[in-house]
């Protein structure tokens, strides 16, 4: 795959993301927005490092630690999204401001 292409869709697949995490109210929308942008920037990652340096592999252990974060903060998120609609009905972003301390 040639480099601009792995880019071009790095690049519509986070325009896309930070669409959906700055347009929506719901929480699982928002995550899946954000989780979206940070695998485009992942995409872009692996393009780049293929295309500048084949022959190193340490990017993509970084990579690969970035992912296991990026689904402990999925977990996270939706551990609190899921008792908060328990607690409250609703997953909506603005209805959370008693959330504050």
């Amino acid at each position: 795959m040639v480099l601009t292409v792995a880019l071009i869709i790095g690049t519509i697949l986070f325009g896309i993301g930070l669409y959906g995490a700055l347009s929506q109210t719901n929480l699982v929308m928002i995550m899946m927005g954000v989780e979206l942008m940070l695998g485009a920037s992942m995409l872009n990652l692996v393009a780049f490092w293929r295309y500048l340096h084949p022959e190193v592999y340490s990017i993509q252990m970084f990579v690969l630690v970035v992912m296991t974060v990026m689904a402990l903060e999925a977990a996270v998120g939706f551990a609190i999204g899921t008792q908060r609609f328990r607690s409250k009905g609703s997953v909506e972003s603005e209805e959370a401001a008693d959330l504050k301390g």
